[in-house]
């Protein structure tokens, strides 16, 4: 049986020739990029993120026996599993079984499920393939109980708000992933035309207009320092909090440091350049959605000056990530390099946590889309290898589809 390329049609094509009856109902959810705010996640600061065109759909319906089962169209495999699976096994399914028990705190059936999985958010790409996955399985979970999504709890809707809590939830408790809640969160409350300005620290979110073009250029960078590289991160932020400390009790996050008591607590390195990073990190997301905000209502991002203006910004976050907080790459730095100075072009940097994988070019739609061959041959040229690209701009979040 032949499957459509994507979306819903591909995904009930794909439910009803695995298990031979229609799926009761189907949700989507999209991938992410973070615009801004890099590291920032973990050390209770703000983010800025965008969902992607690229989504993933899940189609769902009762098991017409007791045990739950799944298949992927990308992953070219199925899995199966009782009511005892309590924890993750390691398979992609887990991700989907443990969406599942988390529902069931917002409504959702216990158990006996048959899901189907269909996505063009690209794996291993650092644009949340598996937050997406998440979502819509909650969705769809929800969806097959007549339940809806709403931005807020009206009439008896379910707040999308609760539905990437529990998808943060299932990455984090059931998979076994510690990770923070931009990507659940982007993929589930994200809106077309806007990204979404997340306090990383309190959950509080609002949507920030944006319309601009994005260039996401996947360096496909082999990224063997990135665990190992990530924690001790994560350790030097966690001892530069511990010395604030003791300049200033009160001080909770490290991202809530200000500049003046940095100068005054004097940070040896590289605690003090990871310190610096997440610090003025938080403050330019501040000032990216300021200009955002400012240009609201005009075409695009308003005037040439307020363009300039978050273009520097992008700039000066990728110096900061490949300075103070030294997680790019060679392969991300030549990326920003090519894309500077260039008229259509507002500003680029790495995305995602470095070392390899992604960057972002922002800028006009039109003119992304011509650059994108050139550079793609270029990189080519000097790297040896083609990168990936994809043109995109800020999609919607979780939806249900039927």
């Amino acid at each position: 049986m032949s499957v459509p390329a994507g979306g819903r049609e591909a995904v009930e094509a794909l439910f009803t020739a695995a298990y031979g009856h229609r799926p009761a109902a189907v949700a989507s959810a999209p991938g992410r990029v973070n615009l801004i705010g890099e590291h920032t996640d973990y050390n209770g600061g703000e983010v800025l993120p965008i969902a992607i065109a690229q989504r993933t759909w899940v189609a769902i319906a009762p098991a017409r026996g007791h045990a739950s089962r799944a298949v992927s169209r990308e992953r070219g495999e199925g899995g199966e599993w009782g009511s005892a699976y309590t924890r993750a096994t390691g398979t992609w399914w887990d991700y989907v079984a443990g969406a599942l028990r988390g529902a069931e705190s917002l409504g959702a059936r216990p158990h006996g499920h048959d899901v189907a999985v269909v996505s063009d958010v690209p794996m291993g790409a650092g644009l949340s393939s598996s937050a997406a996955l998440e979502v819509a399985t909650v969705a769809a979970a929800l969806a097959m109980e007549g339940l809806r999504l709403a931005r807020t709890a009206d009439d008896g809707a379910i707040p999308l708000r609760d539905v990437a809590l529990v998808a943060h939830g299932a990455e984090c408790d059931f998979v076994g992933v510690a990770c923070g809640i931009m990507d659940q969160f982007a993929s589930a409350l994200c809106e077309d035309g806007h990204a979404l300005h997340l306090h990383c620290d309190t959950a509080q979110a609002r949507s920030i207009p944006f319309r601009r073009g994005v260039l996401i250029v996947d360096t496909v960078s082999p990224r063997a320092l990135l665990h190992s590289a990530f924690n001790t991160r994560r350790a030097e932020c966690t001892a530069a909090l511990e010395i604030l400390r003791q300049f200033d009790p009160a001080l909770d996050v490290l991202a809530h440091a200000t500049p003046e008591l940095l100068e005054r607590a004097a940070l040896p390195d590289p605690v003090g350049k990871r310190a610096r990073h997440v610090v003025a990190e938080t403050q330019r997301v501040r000032e990216f959605v300021r200009h955002c905000e400012a240009a609201a209502g005009r075409p695009g991002l308003g005037s040439d000056e307020t363009r300039e203006a978050i273009g520097l910004l992008l700039n000066a976050s990728h110096r900061s990530l490949r300075d103070d907080y030294e997680c790019s790459s060679p392969e991300l730095d030549w990326v920003v390099e090519h894309c500077v100075a260039r008229i259509g072009i507002d500003g680029a940097r790495l995305t995602g946590a470095g070392w390899g994988g992604c960057a972002i070019v922002v800028g006009d739609a039109k003119v992304l889309g011509e650059f994108s061959h050139e550079l793609a041959e270029t990189f080519e040229l000097s790297w040896g290898r083609p990168p990936r690209t994809w043109l995109t701009s800020p999609d919607g979040g979780a939806r249900i589809e039927r």
